[in-house]
């Protein structure tokens, strides 16, 4: 439109037109015919325009009446479609709300069936591979019946082949599952193979049950040379405690050979297994470990049980068995000095206490027994002395008792004790013992002394003239003829000489130094003043040692026996002497057998020697 348009525009419509208006071709069109009619025309315009729309109206009448049917129609149509686009909003509008969710199904539907697929396809991969994953899944199985039909080179191969595949596929959960199993079979073999160590193997056996421990890697060295001697030592201590522990000589003799058979093999194998060449010292963390210190400290450990057990034994009483016992003892102690471990010296001191200890019980027995007798004993004069024309210093040169002691009950019956115990004693009689020995018979001796001098006290009142003389007469026999013999009989159980070699002296040094000597006036002072103030010179202790030392030296090979005093052909005079009737009989009887014993100087060193 140009200007004229537009204010002609507004002319006719002060109010002015609307876009649409503007926009229509039709107005537009109308318009500019109306700027093109003159004025005539635009007079008659308006009557033209009513007839017109006369016309239009009356067409249009007739046209509804003529198609009224198809208004009609076109109406309840166009309300239907009306209501149908409503219905369609409305499942529209459901629609878009159940899309998203539909669309979210679709998408988890699209998952499964992947996952469906994959595992489709798994199962697919795992059928044809059934087989292969068959022998993975029967390895726990296989191991534990490899390690119980003792298979353990296989079942270490198995255990391997798991580990690698355990650092292949970790996070697979049966692979964890089966390596769980096969851990759980891996400690059985473990307690299998050392159980099998607690068992009697042999040096073949242990060296394979060690190498397969070896290649278990669980223990370190140090560690697994512990284990082992724990282990060996748990069948050996089951080996001692299945021994009977009465009587006490067979349980040692027992546990001496097993102890010595065992304990070598254990220690064969474990030298044969373990070098211990070189000092290997292994560092942990906060300390160093001498491994070859292990086995050190074991054996020591074993020696002082084997000794306490040693001990324990001799103290409850091994009878006559002592002597062999020590040589079982000594080849013991000697056989181990091939490893560095020879216990000998350790063993000394307990056979010397308990042979010293022996010796002391016998001679207190003694002491007690003449204590009792002596108050049993009648002092009433004999018709007739026997052997009274044999002198006291014939009689010591012979190894029979003085005869002289026959008179007197309480002596007698002392002398065979001391005899008793001498003769258990020569069996086993160590020089160690020597001094031990010596005490307790100077102690012994001084107390028998004592008990004469009480007695003496408490009767003199009571005492006859006859009685007296008779008491100071076994007095005088104590002390001439019982104590030199005595000491007679030490020497032959003690030769100087044989202490004089063993300590580096001369004879005439170790009678100078009084060993193996009874000190014979602190033994007769409580009763020195009963007896006789002359007494024989030829009974003198020095004279008498002196003639020992002659008689040992010219005499070392002969056979040596200490007898009774009391002879079986002299029972019927005895009898005539001695109170107790029933009692003497025993101690006769007694005294008879000691007789049989036979033996020698000789075989009491060379016992000594072992």
């Amino acid at each position: 439109m140009n200007e004229a348009e537009d204010n002609f525009i507004k002319l006719l419509f002060p109010e002015g037109l609307t876009d649409v208006k503007r926009n229509d071709a039709q107005f537009v069109g109308y318009l500019s015919k109306l700027g093109s009619l003159g004025v005539d025309n635009l007079v008659k315009e308006p009557d033209r325009l009513s007839e017109e729309k006369a016309a239009v109206l009356e067409q249009t009448q007739e046209l509804a009446f003529t198609n009224y049917k198809t208004f009609i129609q076109t109406a309840e149509c166009s309300r239907e479609i009306f209501q149908k686009f409503n219905k369609t909003e409305i499942h529209l509008e459901s629609l878009l709300q159940k899309l998203p969710v539909f669309s979210k199904k679709c998408q988890e539907f699209s998952k499964k069936s992947a996952d469906i697929s994959a595992h489709r396809h798994l199962n697919s991969l795992t059928l044809s591979r059934n087989t292969q994953l068959l022998e993975i899944l029967e390895l726990p199985q296989l191991m534990n019946t490899c390690i119980q039909n003792g298979n353990y080179e296989e079942a270490l191969e198995l255990a391997a082949y798991v580990r690698r595949l355990e650092k292949k596929h970790h996070d697979i959960p049966i692979v964890e599952n089966i390596v769980k199993d096969v851990q759980v079979a891996w400690q059985a073999m473990l307690t299998q193979l050392l159980a099998q160590l607690r068992t009697d193997l042999q040096l073949p056996q242990c060296l394979q049950v060690v190498t397969f421990l070896y290649r278990m890697d669980v223990f370190t060295e140090a560690e697994l040379r512990l284990k082992f001697l724990q282990a060996r030592d748990t069948w050996l201590q089951s080996l001692l405690k299945s021994i009977k522990k009465d009587p006490a000589n067979q349980h040692l003799t027992k546990t001496i050979e097993l102890t010595r058979i065992h304990l070598f093999s254990i220690v064969t194998q474990y030298k044969a297994i373990f070098s211990d060449e070189e000092p290997n010292l292994t560092t942990h963390k906060y300390n160093t470990i001498n491994e070859s210190a292990i086995f050190y400290s074991w054996i020591t450990d074993k020696i002082s049980q084997f000794l306490r057990t040693l001990e324990d034994d001799l103290t409850k009483g091994v009878g006559n068995s002592l002597d062999s016992i020590i040589g079982q003892c000594m080849y013991f102690g000697l056989s181990f000095s091939r490893i560095g471990a020879d216990f000998r010296s350790l063993m000394a001191p307990i056979f010397i206490e308990v042979i010293s200890q022996n010796f002391a019980l016998a001679i207190k027995k003694c002491t007690k027994t003449f204590e009792s007798d002596i108050e049993k004993f009648s002092l009433v004069k004999s018709q007739a002395k026997i052997y009274a024309g044999v002198s006291s210093s014939q009689l010591t040169k012979q190894e029979q008792p003085p005869h002289s002691l026959l008179e007197f009950y309480p002596l007698a019956e002392y002398c065979n004790g001391l005899l008793t115990a001498f003769n258990e004693l020569r069996v086993c009689a160590p020089l160690a013992v020597t001094q031990n020995i010596t005490n307790n018979l100077q102690e012994s001796l001084t107390s028998v002394s004592k008990i004469m001098l009480a007695v003496f006290r408490r009767k003199q009142q009571a005492f006859s003239e006859g009685e007296r003389e008779r008491f100071i007469a076994m007095c005088s026999c104590y002390a001439d003829d019982l104590i030199p013999h005595i000491q007679h009989c030490l020497h032959l159980l003690f030769p100087p000489v044989n202490i004089a070699l063993h300590l580096g002296l001369t004879v005439q040094q170790v009678h100078k130094e009084e060993l193996a000597t009874l000190d014979s006036s602190a033994i007769i002072d409580p009763i020195s003043h009963l007896l006789p103030v002359k007494m024989e010179p030829s009974i003198g202790l020095q004279s008498l040692l002196a003639e020992l030392a002659i008689s040992t030296e010219s005499k070392s090979s002969e056979e040596e026996t200490f007898s009774a005093p009391v002879d079986a052909s002299d029972q019927d005079s005895v009898l005539e002497n001695f109170g107790d009737i029933q009692e003497t009989a025993n101690i006769v009887c007694a005294s008879s057998n000691l007789d049989k014993q036979e033996s020698s100087i000789a075989e009491a060193s060379q016992t000594d020697e072992r």
